[in-house]
């Protein structure tokens, strides 16, 4: 059963503050429901512009879809996102076959937010 804890964020959160540095980005981590690892990026120097869908500054990444969706800079820094984000101690044994889902936690990256725009930094 997906658990993603204080403590795990906490370990998993310079890893992924040395990306968001890398990249110039600004953005926040926090724990969803005990299960989800979230980062919500606010601003940066990335453009991501050709990939709001309906033009309102807003995003969220499909995960498993990253190397096919994204290119550049954008995909690169979404990978090594997630990377950090799943860290060392992650695994994944799901089986939807079988309808079984074992995982150390969930990801989730969402590029600005619904009541607020990701912001291009100059």
């Amino acid at each position: 059963m997906a658990f993603v804890s204080k403590q795990d964020k906490a370990e998993l959160a310079p890893a992924i503050k040395a990306v968001l540095k890398k990249y110039k980005m600004k953005g926040s981590i926090s724990v969803r429901n005990h299960s989800t690892l979230t980062v919500k990026i606010t601003q940066g120097e990335i453009d991501f512009s050709d990939y709001f869908t309906h033009g309102d500054g807003y995003i969220q990444v499909n995960e498993y879809w990253i190397e096919k969706n994204y290119d550049g800079v954008q995909q690169a820094f979404l990978t090594e996102l997630l990377v950090a984000m799943k860290g060392t101690k992650y695994y994944n044994n799901d089986d939807a076959m079988y309808d079984y889902f074992d995982r150390s936690h969930y990801t989730s990256i969402n590029i600005g937010m619904w009541n607020k725009p990701y912001a291009l930094a100059a």
